[in-house]
């Protein structure tokens, strides 16, 4: 299946655009996870999250034909780092180097926001996500030795090259 042209768009996190997304990251959360994963009340999560909102977070979305099929969100972590959440491909579309233009996107603009290092987790049961983020250039701050499961939330970081 080829993808029409795709549009980049920055939204809040407030915008019925990032509904989808949520959605979709709630089931996923819930079914690789369990009980008290994902999120319970989206329309709650949306309107309570402003540590995404500019100038110190964000949200990109990848949209076709308007409709939104990746994206993800950044924000502050410390004065010179921005921490990534929230990213995501739907499950339609995986495979296709999204989440790849995702982190592109998101890189571009938290360099230009000035922060100069990304830091980031992700759940033990997500090898895809793992896979992604050493494909990218992130560096593992855990012993990739150990099972997953005994290491709990796998963090990573990136020091943005500003050249």
């Amino acid at each position: 299946m080829t993808l029409p042209a795709l549009q980049v768009r920055q939204v809040a996190y407030t915008d019925p655009l990032v509904v989808p997304m949520l959605t979709e990251l709630s089931h996923e959360y819930w079914s690789r996870y369990g009980d008290g994963h994902g999120f319970a009340d989206i329309p709650a999560e949306m309107h309570a999250r402003s540590d995404f909102d500019p100038p110190d977070g964000g949200l990109v979305l990848l949209l076709a034909d308007g409709e939104p099929i990746a994206g993800g969100a950044f924000r502050r972590y410390d004065r010179r780092t921005a921490e990534l959440k929230r990213i995501w491909t739907h499950s339609a579309h995986r495979r296709r180097g999204l989440a790849r233009r995702v982190l592109t996107e998101l890189e571009r603009e938290i360099a230009a926001r000035g922060y100069r290092r990304i830091y980031l987790t992700t759940g033990p049961r997500q090898p895809e996500a793992q896979g992604l983020y050493l494909a990218t250039g992130y560096t593992p701050l855990y012993d990739r030795h150990l099972p997953p499961e005994r290491i709990g939330p796998h963090p990573f970081e990136k020091e943005l090259d500003l050249t």
